[in-house]
């Protein structure tokens, strides 16, 4: 083999090309479109294995191929090949010099060098990956407790990342680990997933923080994300404090929301199987259970003797508003609000409900012209009806406790409604 040949089949090794692909590559160069066994042949390469690493050359660009039968290679140019080399790497140290100093501002940040003698005590973590690595190294080393206070969102991200082993391990290991968050139906899966390994608790108050409690020693708190001052997921920060006065502040929430909070057991029944008796209303067949409510009332008026039985109605329209709203949820997407209500933007649309815009993120603000229960004989039914749906459909999504403006009365129907949408 030439000098200038073992040149280029070290330039082939240093880019990742094995010996067996270098030496078919430079058998290409020497001729003009070779079939593989031929390739195969001035290469020293047994011919089955010949073919697939061809394939593995031409799906990187280094052959290409012609004609049918038989199939021909042709090799790229040596001096295209080295040009495209020398872009690549240009490219790499572009970017390396444009990046050197987030990288390096990511390092310092994600360096553990808080500890008992600085008086500061606090970091500040910026981005979620470089949280979550923070926090999977912090609890991995935990020794004794974990205590992780926080809504089930942020636990199903947690798990979709992989954190969740490293509290799954920290349990094996007998470190305690205790999660108080609010079960919802659509995480349900993650709270039991949690629930195998950690002592698991569903909050019966919101969840304003999320926070997570190591040792006793440091605790890690989200300051902001998509729920708060971040515009994504992306933009979260948090805080990291090993201050004696702060972990304390962060353990008593922690003790405020568990102790009224509910075992998981009871929670997971209450959302699969609800203590409540439903009339389904179907298509087609709406006065089946109006004429099974109608006969349930008779009943109890011949058995109390009563002689009149009024229903309120805005009450009723709120129950099936909120039922409305739970379907709805399971037809929309998104794990943030402004996800949530683009989807059902979208949701709206192509479901003859009216036409649903989202006027701005902060505060989530949402106008519907054309809504469905605005008729033109009960107006009313839509200033009650819409709110709730979309408190439903809010709630049922996100897991959180939301509130919902009422419309202005004298621009309802005619003009649309605007609605402010609020984690409570």
């Amino acid at each position: 083999m030439s000098r200038a040949a073992s040149g280029l089949f070290e330039l082939l090794s240093q880019h990742g090309i094995p010996e067996k692909g270098a030496r078919l590559y430079l058998a290409a160069c020497r001729g003009g479109p070779q079939t593989a066994s031929e390739l195969a042949r001035l290469a020293a390469v047994d011919r089955v294995e010949a073919y697939r690493v061809l394939k593995q050359l031409t799906a990187e660009g280094l052959l290409t191929t012609t004609g049918t039968s038989p199939l021909r290679f042709l090799a790229t140019p040596p001096s295209e090949l080295v040009d495209r080399w020398i872009h690549r790497a240009s490219e790499r140290v572009r970017d390396l010099e444009q990046n050197r100093a987030r990288i390096l501002a990511a390092w310092e940040e994600e360096r553990d060098e808080v500890d008992g003698h600085d008086p500061r005590k606090f970091t500040v973590l910026d981005g979620r990956a470089s949280i979550r690595r923070f926090l999977a190294r912090r609890c991995g080393a935990a020794e004794k407790e974990i205590l992780l206070t926080g809504g089930s969102s942020w636990l199903g991200g947690l798990t979709d990342a992989g954190v969740d082993r490293v509290f799954r391990d920290a349990a094996r290991r007998g470190v305690k680990v205790r999660v108080v968050t609010e079960v919802t139906g659509p995480e349900l899966a993650v709270a039991k997933h949690f629930a195998a390994f950690a002592d698991l608790r569903h909050s019966n108050m919101p969840i304003s923080s999320r926070a997570a409690i190591v040792d006793r020693t440091g605790v890690l708190l989200y300051v902001s994300g998509e729920e708060g001052l971040g515009r994504s997921g992306e933009e979260q920060v948090a805080l990291w404090s090993t201050a004696p006065a702060f972990v304390q502040l962060a353990r008593e929430y922690h003790r405020r929301l568990w102790a009224p909070a509910t075992r998981p057991e009871e929670r997971f029944v209450e959302l699969e199987q609800p203590p409540s008796v439903v009339l389904p209303v179907v298509a087609g067949k709406e006065t089946v259970p109006f004429q099974r409510l109608k006969e349930i009332a008779k009943l109890g008026m011949r058995a109390t003797g009563v002689r009149e039985l009024n229903l309120r109605l805005p009450e009723l329209i709120e129950a099936i508003a909120r039922q409305l709203g739970r379907e709805v949820a399971d037809g929309v997407e998104g794990r943030t609000p402004e996800e949530v209500s683009r989807s059902l933007a979208q949701y709206y649309a192509t479901h003859t409900m009216g036409r649903l815009t989202v006027v701005r993120d902060r505060p989530l603000t949402l106008k519907v012209t054309g809504c469905f229960a605005c008729t033109a004989e009960s107006p009313e039914i839509g200033r009650v009806m819409c709110p709730e749906l979309l408190r439903s459909v809010f709630e049922a999504r996100l897991g959180q406790h939301w509130e919902v403006s009422k419309p202005d009365p004298t621009k309802h129907a005619a003009r649309g409604c605007v609605f402010v949408a609020t984690a409570a």
